[in-house]
């Protein structure tokens, strides 16, 4: 097995899902902010220090993020391993031996739902965690559930 670019890029519609979960993130932030803001009777100072710096760090967050995550993130099965890239600023390679393998589980949060996506996790003996697969179409998840635990079955050995 060699360490290489995966084939697959996730679905396009992960960079609204990023983009929705970035502006949610810097949101969450940003409203507690603003409400101290308004509520404060002396002339501003360091409140609006700090909610024009969160503002700008979370548009261009929300801006960059989820283009550039895209661009990186890659995945690929092959009968012998699952290889993944992902990440933005710190990127990750993994590849997970199949016969490693010891669940195959999918999760779809709410946003994911409302796209029409999925996250396919990975689990083996690895002290490294699992390989996610984050923003699949929902139905290439399922597929790709019924493909590996199918390889896993068919795979000598005992995912330890």
């Amino acid at each position: 097995m060699q360490l290489r670019t995966p084939a697959h890029q996730v679905s396009p519609k992960s960079v609204l899902l990023w983009t929705m979960q970035a502006a949610t993130f810097w949101l969450v932030l940003f409203v507690p902010q603003l409400v101290v803001f308004l509520l404060v009777s002396r002339p501003p100072t360091w409140e609006l220090v700090l909610l024009v710096a969160t503002g700008v760090v979370g548009v261009l967050h929300t801006a960059i993020e989820p283009s550039w995550r895209y661009r990186v993130h890659r995945w690929e099965t092959t009968p012998d391993a699952v290889y993944t890239l992902s990440g933005w600023l710190n990127q990750e390679w993994r590849v997970a031996p199949v016969s490693r393998i010891q669940t195959i589980d999918t999760k779809r949060g709410p946003f994911q739902q409302m796209l029409g996506l999925s996250t396919v996790t990975v689990t083996t003996a690895s002290a490294a965690g699992p390989v996610e697969i984050e923003g699949l179409e929902h139905e290439v998840a399922q597929r790709l559930v019924v493909e590996l635990t199918n390889t896993t079955q068919a795979t000598p050995g005992d995912a330890t």
